[in-house]
Protein backbone atom coordinates (compact mmCIF):
# COMPACT_ATOMS: atom_id res chain seq x y z
CA UNK A 1 0.00 0.00 0.00
CA UNK A 2 0.82 3.57 -0.50
CA UNK A 3 -0.34 6.33 1.73
CA UNK A 4 -1.58 9.77 -0.36
CA UNK A 5 0.32 12.37 0.37
CA UNK A 6 -0.87 15.93 0.33
CA UNK A 7 1.80 17.77 -0.79
CA UNK A 8 1.26 16.22 -3.47
CA UNK A 9 -2.03 16.09 -4.81
CA UNK A 10 -2.65 12.69 -4.52
CA UNK A 11 -6.56 11.36 -4.28
CA UNK A 12 -6.02 7.44 -5.29
CA UNK A 13 -9.13 6.31 -7.24
CA UNK A 14 -10.22 3.04 -5.67
CA UNK A 15 -13.35 2.24 -8.12
CA UNK A 16 -12.59 -0.33 -10.98
CA UNK A 17 -15.20 0.25 -13.15
CA UNK A 18 -14.57 3.74 -13.50
CA UNK A 19 -10.85 2.93 -13.96
CA UNK A 20 -11.42 0.86 -17.05
CA UNK A 21 -14.01 3.43 -18.20
CA UNK A 22 -11.22 6.18 -18.20
CA UNK A 23 -8.95 3.78 -20.13
CA UNK A 24 -11.99 2.72 -22.62
CA UNK A 25 -12.07 5.79 -23.40
CA UNK A 26 -8.75 5.78 -25.26
CA UNK A 27 -9.79 6.18 -29.35
CA UNK A 28 -6.53 5.45 -30.65
CA UNK A 29 -7.49 5.05 -34.45
CA UNK A 30 -4.10 4.46 -35.64
CA UNK A 31 -2.87 7.07 -34.17
CA UNK A 32 -0.26 6.04 -31.43
CA UNK A 33 0.60 2.80 -29.69
CA UNK A 34 2.54 4.73 -27.11
CA UNK A 35 0.71 5.93 -23.49
CA UNK A 36 1.83 7.90 -21.08
CA UNK A 37 0.07 7.38 -17.15
CA UNK A 38 0.80 10.49 -15.33
CA UNK A 39 0.57 9.66 -11.46
CA UNK A 40 0.14 6.13 -11.55
CA UNK A 41 -0.32 6.03 -7.84
CA UNK A 42 -0.94 1.75 -7.03
CA UNK A 43 -1.79 1.09 -10.25
CA UNK A 44 -5.55 1.06 -10.89
CA UNK A 45 -5.47 2.43 -14.06
CA UNK A 46 -1.82 0.81 -15.10
CA UNK A 47 -3.85 -2.48 -14.34
CA UNK A 48 -6.22 -1.88 -17.03
CA UNK A 49 -3.56 0.11 -19.18
CA UNK A 50 -1.37 -2.96 -19.51
CA UNK A 51 -4.47 -5.23 -20.17
CA UNK A 52 -3.75 -3.46 -23.85
CA UNK A 53 -1.55 -5.07 -25.72
CA UNK A 54 -1.55 -2.67 -28.48
CA UNK A 55 -0.13 0.00 -26.42
CA UNK A 56 3.17 0.72 -24.99
CA UNK A 57 3.09 1.80 -21.94
CA UNK A 58 5.27 3.88 -20.13
CA UNK A 59 4.28 4.91 -16.07
CA UNK A 60 5.66 8.19 -14.70
CA UNK A 61 5.08 9.13 -10.88
CA UNK A 62 6.98 12.00 -8.46
CA UNK A 63 6.48 9.93 -5.27
CA UNK A 64 9.24 7.97 -4.41
CA UNK A 65 7.03 5.15 -2.49
CA UNK A 66 4.98 4.99 -5.79
CA UNK A 67 7.28 4.25 -8.20
CA UNK A 68 9.15 1.38 -5.49
CA UNK A 69 5.25 -0.32 -4.95
CA UNK A 70 4.65 0.23 -8.94
CA UNK A 71 8.51 -1.65 -9.39
CA UNK A 72 7.41 -4.85 -7.36
CA UNK A 73 3.92 -4.46 -8.74
CA UNK A 74 5.72 -4.08 -12.68
CA UNK A 75 8.72 -5.55 -12.73
CA UNK A 76 8.71 -6.43 -16.50
CA UNK A 77 8.30 -2.25 -17.30
CA UNK A 78 12.00 -1.55 -16.82
CA UNK A 79 12.59 2.18 -17.84
CA UNK A 80 9.04 2.55 -19.21
CA UNK A 81 8.67 2.90 -14.89
CA UNK A 82 10.02 6.64 -14.38
CA UNK A 83 10.65 8.41 -11.15
CA UNK A 84 10.13 11.62 -12.13
CA UNK A 85 8.42 15.04 -12.70
CA UNK A 86 6.07 14.73 -15.61
CA UNK A 87 6.60 18.67 -15.91
CA UNK A 88 10.31 18.32 -16.61
CA UNK A 89 9.43 15.71 -18.89
CA UNK A 90 11.36 15.58 -22.32
CA UNK A 91 8.88 14.28 -24.66
CA UNK A 92 11.12 13.58 -27.52
CA UNK A 93 13.77 12.19 -25.56
CA UNK A 94 11.44 9.34 -23.71
CA UNK A 95 9.69 8.69 -26.91
CA UNK A 96 10.13 7.31 -30.26
CA UNK A 97 6.90 8.91 -31.60
CA UNK A 98 3.67 10.20 -30.39
CA UNK A 99 2.28 9.56 -27.11
CA UNK A 100 -1.31 9.72 -25.37
CA UNK A 101 -1.49 10.99 -21.77
CA UNK A 102 -3.74 9.28 -19.70
CA UNK A 103 -4.18 9.75 -15.97
CA UNK A 104 -6.12 10.51 -12.43
CA UNK A 105 -4.25 14.09 -12.47
CA UNK A 106 -2.50 15.47 -9.52
CA UNK A 107 -5.39 18.25 -8.62
CA UNK A 108 -2.32 20.42 -7.27
CA UNK A 109 -0.59 20.80 -11.06
CA UNK A 110 -3.64 19.82 -12.91
CA UNK A 111 -3.29 23.14 -15.15
CA UNK A 112 0.31 23.06 -15.28
CA UNK A 113 -0.07 19.73 -16.75
CA UNK A 114 -2.56 20.91 -19.36
CA UNK A 115 0.02 23.81 -19.81
CA UNK A 116 2.38 20.44 -20.43
CA UNK A 117 1.10 19.12 -22.76
CA UNK A 118 0.33 22.58 -25.13
CA UNK A 119 3.61 22.61 -25.32
CA UNK A 120 4.30 19.00 -26.77
CA UNK A 121 0.98 19.18 -28.73
CA UNK A 122 2.22 18.22 -32.00
CA UNK A 123 3.84 14.83 -29.85
CA UNK A 124 -0.02 14.36 -27.76
CA UNK A 125 -2.72 13.67 -30.12
CA UNK A 126 -5.01 12.71 -27.16
CA UNK A 127 -5.57 13.11 -23.18
CA UNK A 128 -7.90 11.26 -21.12
CA UNK A 129 -8.01 12.45 -18.06
CA UNK A 130 -9.28 13.12 -14.37
CA UNK A 131 -9.44 16.64 -13.26
CA UNK A 132 -11.13 18.98 -10.80
CA UNK A 133 -14.98 19.33 -12.03
CA UNK A 134 -14.14 23.39 -12.16
CA UNK A 135 -11.08 22.67 -14.36
CA UNK A 136 -12.63 20.01 -16.55
CA UNK A 137 -15.69 22.76 -16.96
CA UNK A 138 -12.95 25.18 -18.12
CA UNK A 139 -11.61 23.07 -20.64
CA UNK A 140 -14.83 22.62 -22.09
CA UNK A 141 -16.28 26.28 -21.65
CA UNK A 142 -17.22 28.36 -24.85
CA UNK A 143 -17.49 31.85 -24.62
CA UNK A 144 -19.76 34.30 -22.57
CA UNK A 145 -20.08 31.81 -19.70
CA UNK A 146 -17.84 32.41 -16.50
CA UNK A 147 -15.80 29.52 -16.87
CA UNK A 148 -14.45 30.60 -20.01
CA UNK A 149 -10.93 31.66 -19.97
CA UNK A 150 -7.21 31.46 -20.79
CA UNK A 151 -7.10 27.81 -20.19
CA UNK A 152 -10.20 27.67 -22.54
CA UNK A 153 -9.29 29.29 -25.32
CA UNK A 154 -5.14 27.62 -25.65
CA UNK A 155 -7.05 23.95 -25.48
CA UNK A 156 -9.58 24.43 -27.68
CA UNK A 157 -7.05 26.63 -30.16
CA UNK A 158 -5.30 22.96 -30.32
CA UNK A 159 -7.62 19.77 -29.15
CA UNK A 160 -11.45 18.79 -29.75
CA UNK A 161 -12.50 18.86 -25.99
CA UNK A 162 -15.14 16.15 -24.57
CA UNK A 163 -16.73 16.36 -21.14
CA UNK A 164 -17.06 12.69 -20.57
CA UNK A 165 -18.32 12.24 -17.04
CA UNK A 166 -18.72 13.25 -13.71
CA UNK A 167 -17.05 11.22 -10.75
CA UNK A 168 -18.09 11.93 -7.16
CA UNK A 169 -15.67 12.34 -4.20
CA UNK A 170 -16.67 8.79 -2.46
CA UNK A 171 -14.93 6.61 -5.01
CA UNK A 172 -11.22 8.08 -3.92
CA UNK A 173 -9.01 7.95 -0.75
CA UNK A 174 -8.80 10.23 0.79
CA UNK A 175 -11.79 11.76 -0.75
CA UNK A 176 -11.03 15.37 -2.41
CA UNK A 177 -13.50 18.00 -1.10
CA UNK A 178 -15.05 18.51 -4.92
CA UNK A 179 -16.05 16.66 -7.32
CA UNK A 180 -14.10 15.45 -10.39
CA UNK A 181 -14.78 14.88 -14.06
CA UNK A 182 -12.89 12.81 -16.89
CA UNK A 183 -12.43 14.84 -20.31
CA UNK A 184 -10.66 13.93 -23.32
CA UNK A 185 -8.86 15.96 -25.65
CA UNK A 186 -8.10 15.46 -28.97
CA UNK A 187 -5.92 16.86 -30.97
CA UNK A 188 -7.41 18.66 -33.85
CA UNK A 189 -5.80 19.24 -37.91
CA UNK A 190 -4.57 22.91 -36.69
CA UNK A 191 -0.78 22.40 -36.89
CA UNK A 192 -0.25 26.27 -36.42
CA UNK A 193 -2.57 29.14 -35.96
CA UNK A 194 -3.39 31.28 -38.96
CA UNK A 195 -1.53 34.30 -37.09
CA UNK A 196 1.63 34.58 -34.60
CA UNK A 197 1.57 32.23 -31.96
CA UNK A 198 3.19 34.18 -29.19
CA UNK A 199 1.41 37.28 -30.39
CA UNK A 200 -1.83 35.14 -29.90
CA UNK A 201 -0.52 34.09 -26.54
CA UNK A 202 -0.30 37.20 -25.20
CA UNK A 203 -3.58 38.96 -26.64
CA UNK A 204 -5.41 36.08 -25.08
CA UNK A 205 -3.79 36.50 -21.42
CA UNK A 206 -3.85 39.85 -21.36
CA UNK A 207 -7.57 39.98 -22.29
CA UNK A 208 -8.30 38.04 -19.35
CA UNK A 209 -6.38 38.80 -16.82
CA UNK A 210 -8.17 42.31 -16.67
CA UNK A 211 -11.54 40.32 -17.86
CA UNK A 212 -14.03 43.02 -16.99
CA UNK A 213 -12.88 45.58 -18.94
CA UNK A 214 -12.85 45.89 -23.05
CA UNK A 215 -10.30 44.81 -25.17
CA UNK A 216 -9.35 48.34 -25.95
CA UNK A 217 -8.48 48.86 -22.38
CA UNK A 218 -7.23 44.89 -21.63
CA UNK A 219 -4.79 45.00 -24.51
CA UNK A 220 -2.86 48.51 -23.95
CA UNK A 221 -0.16 46.41 -22.37
CA UNK A 222 0.77 44.53 -25.50
CA UNK A 223 -0.08 47.24 -27.95
CA UNK A 224 -0.79 51.30 -27.37
CA UNK A 225 -4.52 52.52 -27.51
CA UNK A 226 -4.11 54.66 -30.26
CA UNK A 227 -3.04 51.82 -32.37
CA UNK A 228 -6.11 49.58 -32.05
CA UNK A 229 -8.22 51.75 -34.81
CA UNK A 230 -12.16 51.59 -34.32
CA UNK A 231 -12.90 48.15 -35.21
CA UNK A 232 -15.76 47.19 -32.92
CA UNK A 233 -13.59 43.88 -31.14
CA UNK A 234 -12.09 46.66 -28.86
CA UNK A 235 -15.57 47.15 -27.79
CA UNK A 236 -16.19 43.68 -26.48
CA UNK A 237 -14.40 41.69 -23.63
CA UNK A 238 -12.24 38.85 -23.76
CA UNK A 239 -15.10 35.99 -22.30
CA UNK A 240 -16.62 37.17 -25.37
CA UNK A 241 -14.62 35.88 -28.25
CA UNK A 242 -13.94 32.16 -29.56
CA UNK A 243 -10.74 31.01 -30.62
CA UNK A 244 -11.05 32.34 -34.49
CA UNK A 245 -11.97 35.96 -32.86
CA UNK A 246 -8.94 35.72 -30.79
CA UNK A 247 -6.44 34.37 -33.93
CA UNK A 248 -8.47 37.79 -36.07
CA UNK A 249 -7.57 39.93 -33.46
CA UNK A 250 -4.09 39.08 -33.25
CA UNK A 251 -3.74 39.91 -36.95
CA UNK A 252 -5.44 42.99 -36.61
CA UNK A 253 -2.75 44.35 -33.55
CA UNK A 254 0.18 42.28 -35.68
CA UNK A 255 -0.94 44.42 -38.54
CA UNK A 256 -1.10 47.70 -36.36
CA UNK A 257 2.19 47.59 -34.70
Amino acid sequence: MVRAKKHLGQHFLTDKNIASKIVESLRPAGRYTEVLEVGPGMGILSDFLLQKEEYQVHLIDLDKESYEFLQKKYPSLGQRLINGDFLELNFKDTFSDKVAVIGNFPYNISSQILFKILENRHLVPEVVGMFQKEVAERCTAGPRTKEYGILSVFIQAYYKVEYLFTVKAGVFNPPPKVLSAVIRLTRNETEKLDCDENMFWKVVKAGFNQRRKTLRNALSSVISKDKMGTEPVFDQRAEQLGVTDFVNLTNLLQNAR
